[in-house]
């Protein structure tokens, strides 16, 4: 079956240079536009598009117009925006290859798809707003709990299993340590193959999360990988879904030495759970990564 006049909302019939002149953009601006998106580029003769496209840039063209896609947020934005959804896409297509491709199906569950997609998106858009409203500009600092969590020998463990055990492993770990990050007051800020970063406004809640997905994957009856965590805590500038700063730098090295099945904390993290009975920390040698000559690591334990 072919999904495209479904899901483009008709077959394509226009070219790029048409898209634009009715759209009333700029035909430099929309290419650069679906290149920040990741679209493939087209002749100036590929009948690639249609009225959908059209609608889609004028009203990109309205939200800059009216300074919500600002001009030094425009590139990010766009390839933030890109970049997800080409990776949910890719998902979504291989989980709609085992369907039946019957035209009737595929018109029943597209728009139950994208339904859920706009409720998960508004859900978490009120939760983001929640946390902070900015109006000058689309990053804000704050003091939060950084966490890493990494798969310990997962390029040899990669090696043994076939693409599908593969997968089903990593989709595993990363569903497993999403729950216990949420369970636990936290937020998943993105996966990264083996790895985990998720950020908590409390050091207390990083530190349980961590400790926790260690003890799972110290436990031999427990299908969870091993893994080890670094924990930092302090200022993050917070920018379209992603952390930034030396606190998450901090946090990614001190992931980077810790031993297997362990949590090493900085500083910072040491200062805010050091009043918590429910733990211990110990301090380590100073040790030497990139960017800090003499970092001072803690380990962390339960009381």
């Amino acid at each position: 079956m072919d999904f495209e006049p479904l899901l483009l909302g008709g077959p394509p019939g226009l070219n790029r240079v048409e898209v634009a002149e009715r759209a009333g953009v700029p035909l430099e601006v929309a290419e650069q536009l679906w290149r920040l998106l990741g679209f493939p580029r087209t002749a100036d003769d590929d009948l690639a598009f249609t009225d959908a496209d059209v609608d889609a840039l004028r009203q990109a063209r309205e939200l800059m117009e009216r300074g919500v896609i600002g001009a030094d947020s425009q590139a990010a934005l766009v390839r933030t925006w890109g970049r997800s959804y080409a990776r949910l896409a890719e998902w979504q297509a291989a989980l709609l290859s085992d369907v039946d491709p019957d035209e009737e199906l595929a018109e029943d569950l597209l728009p139950r798809i994208e339904s859920l997609q706009s409720y998960a998106w508004r859900r978490h858009l009120a939760s983001a707003l929640g946390r902070t409203m900015t109006t000058d500009t689309d990053a804000t600092t704050s003091q939060l709990a950084v966490c890493f969590v990494d798969i310990v020998g997962y390029t040899s463990r990669s090696k043994r299993l076939d693409e599908r055990e593969l997968v089903s492993w990593l989709e595993h770990f990363e569903s497993e340590a999403t729950g216990l990050v949420v369970d636990h007051g936290g937020r998943i800020i993105k996966t990264i193959g083996d790895e985990v970063l998720f950020v908590a406004d409390r050091a207390a809640d990083a530190a349980e999360t961590a400790l926790l997905l260690t003890e799972r994957g110290a436990d031999h009856d427990d299908p969870f990988p091993e893994v080890r965590a670094g924990l930092a805590h302090g200022a993050v500038v917070s920018r379209l879904g992603d952390v930034f700063g030396p606190t998450v730098n901090i946090a990614a090295r001190l992931t980077s030495v810790a031993r297997p099945g362990t949590v090493l904390v900085d500083l910072g993290a040491h200062d805010e759970l050091e009043a918590d009975p429910a733990y211990l920390l110990r301090s380590v040698r100073r040790t030497a990564v990139k960017g800090y000559a003499r970092l001072q690591p803690f380990a962390l334990r339960r009381a």
